[in-house]
């Protein structure tokens, strides 16, 4: 029997892919997939910038900018090396298939080229996963590598899975594999973007990276639990999320660079412009915080209209969003969220 992935199709992920679909389906009705080549590059450099930054790569996204455009700049030079290596690896998307395990190869030697002695090889030692100093997670044996590298792929290129979800899936496990002795991470997110814009081509310049390092501490949350309950159900959760949110965010770039004299008309209430007032440049909070800082006492009231207007345009986020009841659940103000205080404000 061929290799299947663990998984579960929740309510949550089909309202997810739902909502995913029909943004896809205005964007190519309106033909808003047609971003301008300014914005696609700034998109690229935005998912360079994001994707080292998770793996704790200093340099901000002007120096990221400079580099990619030959300028001199002041960094260490590892971490340079690093902006160059992703910046070809993703120019280089186009030429790869994403079921191919020489394709995989070739991303990660050009990924980590001139950083790891093992660039483009599978690992041949073990390895673990340390947040803190402490293990979350030990990576399978050495010697399995390359045989469920080739069952994932094979199941890849087989499934029936909708693809949204079936990227979600190939994300997690390739992690879980933990293939290489460096890079997992970057080539990981490069892979999942190209089975997307393999899908769709919009997905290419989708800076979805940017997002995960907002929710980084989510991110890697995820990533644990779906560790803890053996199937990547809360990773799909998560990471469909972020899809949703990075699409509404490039719609609203989008609009504002073709209609720059509407960019107030899309006002949301004042409750909401509240809420993300308060929100912004804070920590996650708790709900009962949130209140108590708006003078608020009556949770519906909250709720129906500050919280749940936010959250559905994706202004703000969950902390926990594949358990919205989490007795835990804190909120926070997402890259949209930010992009829409800056209308508000200038």
């Amino acid at each position: 029997m061929s290799y299947a992935p663990p998984y579960k199709i929740t309510s949550n992920i089909l309202n997810l892919v739902a909502q995913i679909s029909e943004l896809l389906g205005n964007w190519s009705a309106s033909q808003e997939t047609t971003v301008s080549p300014q914005l696609r590059r700034g998109n690229r450099l935005r998912t360079i910038q994001s994707s080292l930054a998770i793996e704790n790569n200093t340099l901000t996204l002007e120096q990221v900018t400079a580099v990619i455009e030959g300028k001199r700049v002041l960094g260490l030079p590892r971490e340079i090396q690093e902006v160059r290596n992703a910046f070809n690896a993703y120019e280089n998307l186009p030429l790869w298939q994403p079921t191919n395990a020489e394709h995989l190869l070739s991303a990660h030697r050009l990924m980590m080229y001139g950083l790891v002695d093992d660039a483009g090889h599978y690992r041949n030692d073990g390895v673990g996963i340390y947040r803190d100093d402490q293990l979350i997670h030990m990576a399978p044996p050495a010697q399995r590598v390359g045989k469920l590298i080739a069952d994932l792929l094979d199941w890849v290129e087989t499934t029936d899975c909708h693809p949204l979800v079936a990227s979600c899936v190939f994300h997690y496990e390739f992690e879980f594999i933990h293939p290489f002795t460096d890079g997992n991470g970057r080539v990981g997110r490069l892979w999942q973007t190209l089975y997307l814009s393999q899908w769709q081509d919009m997905f290419e310049y989708l800076p979805v990276e940017s997002v995960i390092k907002d929710q980084q501490d989510a991110y890697y949350r995820a990533l644990s639990e779906s560790d803890k309950s053996g199937e990547s159900t809360s990773f799909i959760v998560f990471m469909l999320n972020a899809l949703l949110m990075t699409m509404k965010e490039v719609s609203l770039t989008h609009q504002q660079e073709h209609n720059p004299s509407d960019q107030v008309n899309d006002q949301v209430s004042d409750q909401v412009k509240a809420l993300l007032t308060w929100l912004n440049n804070k920590e996650p909070q708790k709900l009962s915080v949130i209140m108590t800082a708006l003078s608020l006492k009556h949770r519906p009231t909250f709720k129906n209209n500050y919280l749940k207007p936010a959250l559905s345009a994706c202004f703000i986020a969950m902390t926990t969003p594949d358990s919205p009841r989490n007795p835990n659940q804190k909120y926070y103000l997402t890259t949209l969220g930010k992009e829409r205080l800056n209308v508000y404000f200038t």
